[in-house]
């Protein structure tokens, strides 16, 4: 049955758009642009898994959202020429969810788990066996009667997903062969994805035209193909469908992208911190309030980007504005706290 016939919030642009970002994936380590590190360890790692003709070793990926954790687990599957599986740590809420995905696992295949520092407990122990002796344990029954059942699993690879390293208990982190994490991209290589999704989505796009896109997508190849992809419309709506560094800045600020490439949740936080709390500290919680987000999209999504452009520093009392946010925002900085970060 056709999607919009079931789904009352179905909207047919949402679905083109998650089949451009679709094609937009790199197939394998040699098309996937950046990372250069993770992608020498993973080459590694896989050819010796390959020469052995075993799986390869489970793989633990961390890193901000939007910089490729799903698209590099799909490339190792490709790569094994294995079957991959995808599920994530929220949808698997009891250990019977987790044993009926690993039992039906082929040899070889890969098991994909998003956010997995978000697994139960109960769920997590399960994973413990699995992981290391390929083996789960199911009880039967209840009471005196139950009974536990050894099930013996075919070798697979399991790659986990986080945005949030520290939340994953030592127990599971250490089971995991290779801890790599994805780092923000430079202007360079985004340039490069730029050009690449440009080309796949058939975009008229020049060198400048790309650079600028690229210096906006706050080191976030997914930023990047969003941005382009907006571009594009603009391009086609209120240009000649051609993509040049004038028609790319006019665009992007149309669609509230500044020069940082800071867009308005971002403008939102850096306002609040100033003008509301007169540069800071305010905790988290407040300010999730102040801008109307939760913490956990304001610590995760947010704010690694504005400490990493030195716009905002955590401190034992608090979130403070730095000197360069009241810049960017056109305001004069207060005199800072000597004691603030004491």
């Amino acid at each position: 049955m056709r999607e919009e016939f079931v789904d009352p919030q179905y909207r047919p642009e949402d679905h083109i758009e998650q089949a451009d970002e679709t094609g937009l994936r790199p197939k394998s380590l040699d098309e996937f642009v950046g990372q250069r590190e993770l992608k020498e360890h993973l080459g590694i790692v896989l050819e010796a898994a390959r020469r052995r003709g075993q799986a390869a070793d489970h793989i633990l990926l961390a890193g901000p959202p939007g910089l490729g954790k799903t698209t590099m687990a799909s490339i190792v599957a490709s790569e094994m020429n294995a079957h991959i599986h995808i599920t994530s740590g929220p949808a698997l809420e009891r250990a019977g969810d987790l044993a009926a995905i690993l039992t039906k696992l082929e040899p070889n295949d890969v098991l994909f788990i998003d956010e997995i520092h978000r697994l139960s407990r109960t769920v997590e122990e399960i994973l413990y066996p699995a992981m290391e002796d390929f083996q789960i344990e199911i009880v039967v029954g209840k009471g005196p009667a139950a009974s536990s059942i050894r099930l013996t699993l075919p070798r697979f690879t399991l790659i986990g997903a986080t945005t949030r390293t520290g939340m994953i208990t030592g127990p599971l982190r250490d089971r995991f062969g290779l801890v790599a994490r994805l780092d923000y991209y430079d202007d360079e290589e985004l340039q490069r994805i730029v050009r690449r999704a440009a080309g796949i989505l058939d975009v008229t796009i020049d060198d400048q035209g790309a650079a600028e896109i690229a210096r906006r997508s706050r080191g976030t190849p997914r930023i990047a193909n969003r941005l382009l992809r907006r571009v594009r419309d603009f391009a086609e709506v209120r240009g000649n469908g051609k993509v040049n560094k004038a028609s790319a800045r006019e665009a992007l600020s149309v669609f509230g992208v500044d020069d940082l490439g800071l867009d308005k949740v971002d403008r939102a936080v850096l306002g609040a911190i100033c003008n509301q709390f007169n540069g800071g500290p305010v905790g988290l919680s407040t300010l999730a309030i102040s801008v109307s987000e939760q913490t956990e999209t304001i610590e995760d999504v947010y704010e690694p980007f504005l400490i990493q452009q030195g716009l905002i520093a955590r401190t034992p009392r608090g979130r403070v504005a730095m000197p360069s946010a009241w810049t960017h925002l056109g305001l004069v900085a207060p005199a800072q706290d000597p004691h603030l970060f004491a």
